[in-house]
């Protein structure tokens, strides 16, 4: 066991573990430490806390000391100086001629270096922009292309649930998310429902997994027969939350190869999970069924699903 404490740059951003050495830190101190990028200012948001050595990427760096007023100072300099190096830097990028949208821009704390994020479709030669901007700035330049969902991170919004984007606000990392993970939970799979701002699935989409993966074990699928304190019935809806099966009970079986219609009853019966029983042969059937087949979907829709699940 070693101790370590944990530091963000970012509110939202990673949490990466230093030694505090001889430094009396705890949670909610400014700190300078150093990082691969030089000296960085940072937030201590967990103390002095006791963790495996497999959980840490070595070297394991030290805190260089608590933040003064002169180091606060001038990491709010640094800031202040963001919305005029993103003018100066999209002006050059204009005069380049680049498909590329710029995002972010920070300054390391030691002003050493200025890095640069932006989306593009494909790869961008920028190779004459960086000399461009070295001029200007006189440091190090680092451009660095990033993916939607961390665009979505980094320049925030509001979520379809009216409250701040999640990986803006509080999300560390990001999470694989799947289509099966919306039909699990019985959402529609209209891409505009299931998407976010970012143009890919929600992250929200992964909370509630778990708690829906484990009430539907032993649920029956719509249109599945099961068998009911009534009698026989068919599934035409399932409350996994409430555990509750919404049937029709089967008043006249049908024979396909006679031409006999099934007859239902015209009333719907709701049973909770342990009042039914499920037959052997559905409940084969269903356990094959899976949950990410997205073949009855129409081929646009489709489309656009697929489009969602990219990284």
């Amino acid at each position: 066991m070693i101790d370590v404490v944990g530091v963000k740059f970012k509110d939202a951003g990673k949490l990466y573990y230093f030694s505090p050495g001889n430094v009396d830190v705890q949670a909610g101190d400014n700190v300078i430490v150093e990082t691969a990028r030089g000296l960085e200012f940072g937030s201590v948001t967990m103390g002095i806390t006791e963790i495996d050595e497999s959980e840490l990427v070595a070297p394991l760096k030290n805190i260089i000391r608590i933040a003064n007023d002169k180091d606060k100072a001038k990491h709010e300099e640094n800031l202040a100086k963001r919305d005029e190096t993103l003018r100066i830097c999209q002006e050059k990028i204009d005069a380049h001629g680049l498909e590329m949208k710029l995002i972010d821009v920070e300054y390391t704390f030691d002003n050493s270096k200025v890095v640069f994020y932006f989306t593009a479709d494909g790869r961008v030669d920028f190779r004459e922009l960086v000399k461009d901007l070295a001029a200007v700035f006189r440091m190090r330049i680092e451009l660095r292309q990033i993916g939607v969902r961390d665009e979505a991170k980094m320049l925030g919004g509001v979520g379809s649930c009216g409250r701040g984007l999640c990986c803006n606000t509080w999300l560390r990392d990001f999470e694989p998310v799947s289509i099966k993970m919306a039909k699990v939970q019985n959402l529609s799979l209209n891409p505009s429902k299931i998407s976010g701002m970012c143009g890919r699935l929600m992250c929200c989409l992964k909370f509630e997994n778990d708690v829906y993966t484990y009430l539907k074990k032993g649920m029956p699928a719509v249109g599945e027969r099961v068998r009911t304190p009534d009698g026989k019935a068919v599934v035409v809806d399932v409350n996994l939350l409430e555990s509750v099966v919404k049937t029709r009970l089967i008043l006249e079986e049908g024979d396909k190869k006679k031409g006999i219609e099934e007859k239902l009853s015209p009333e719907f019966f709701n049973y909770g999970k342990e009042e039914i029983k499920r037959f052997g042969k559905n409940k084969a059937n269903n356990s094959k069924r899976r949950d990410d087949d997205l073949s009855d979907l129409d081929k646009d829709t489709l489309k656009e699903i697929k489009e969602l699940m990219k990284d």
